[in-house]
């Protein structure tokens, strides 16, 4: 089965603890010391001097391309909101349509201004530049080939404003070989619980997640007769299966990747302790810069 089709519609409760909120307050603080984009969008008072200069900012089509923050791997949009909350000019994709569907769902009941598009990362294809790209939540780590994450690599490079920021976490092979690989996660919750079963590959650094959901269907489902509604008061859950595959990297081979798709690496932080990364970093956040067009540009 596809990932993330059945798993979409539990995803947020089954991830209702994921600190959001604070993983976009301290990624905005990178972009703000290492990249190129800016909120325009202020959420707080401000002088009026300096919303009347950002109104005449959004005029200006190569500013809009600066300042737009594309997030690769989006998902439900949980993380894309909070983006969008501190002011950035916020663009989702992600290549499942269960999820975006849910993602477009909360953006409208938000409030927010959200364009989300369905698109395989190794196939980016932007209507413009961006000035910031950002991938969370170990969404690299889908790519299983080292094919695949040049491709796509390559095309971050392609669709970054000159001068722009690649910014992404992984998980580490540590992780994966040496902490939940061959290890068997289960929760219950009212409506829903699941089996994550891991097994990992120490020949290809792979880890295939097993992952079996038991859904509890709403009352009131067909008899089998045409036209006749069962009203049942037992509780029914409905079993599903998704397998998802993702692959551990080094920090060297995550530099490599960056190297060969044209990009400058900037630096690596231990997206646990927001120190330098180690043998024991679990997940790291990837700093890059766009390298290759002109950087004249005004």
């Amino acid at each position: 089965m596809e990932a993330y089709t059945d798993f979409a519609k539990v995803y947020d409760e089954f991830m209702d603890e994921t600190p959001y909120h604070d993983w976009a307050a301290y990624i905005a603080r990178l972009i703000s010391g290492y990249g190129i984009s800016v909120p325009y969008r202020k959420k707080t008072e401000e002088a009026v001097e300096e919303n009347n200069e950002q109104d005449d900012q959004q005029d200006d089509p190569l500013l809009q391309e600066r300042n737009l923050v594309v997030e690769l791997g989006c998902g439900t949009g949980s993380f894309t909101e909070e983006m969008a909350k501190l002011g950035y000019d916020m663009i989702g994709i992600d290549n499942s349509g269960d999820m975006l569907g849910i993602a477009r769902n909360k953006m409208e009941q938000a409030g927010l201004d959200i364009m989300y598009l369905e698109q395989d990362m190794c196939e980016l294809d932007l209507f413009c530049t961006a000035g910031t790209i950002v991938s969370v939540c170990d969404s690299i780590n889908y790519l299983i080939e080292d094919e695949q994450i040049r491709k796509a690599f390559t095309k971050v490079n392609n669709y970054l404003y000159p001068g722009g920021l690649f910014l992404f976490d992984f998980n580490t092979l540590h992780k994966y070989r040496d902490v939940i690989g061959d290890v068997t996660i289960a929760e219950n919750r009212d409506d829903c619980s699941f089996i994550w079963e891991n097994f990992f590959d120490v020949d290809t650094n792979i880890n295939e997640y097993d992952l079996t959901l038991f859904v509890k269907k709403e009352a009131g489902k067909t008899s089998g007769k045409k036209d006749k509604i069962v009203e049942s008061s037992e509780e029914l859950f409905e079993r599903s299966i998704e397998t998802h595959l993702q692959r551990g990297y080094t920090l060297d081979e995550m530099k490599a990747f960056i190297e060969q798709a044209g990009m400058i690496f900037i630096t690596a932080i231990d997206a646990d302790t927001h120190e330098e990364p180690n043998d024991n970093s679990e997940r790291i956040y990837v700093l890059a810069r766009e390298h290759g067009k002109d950087l004249n540009i005004k």
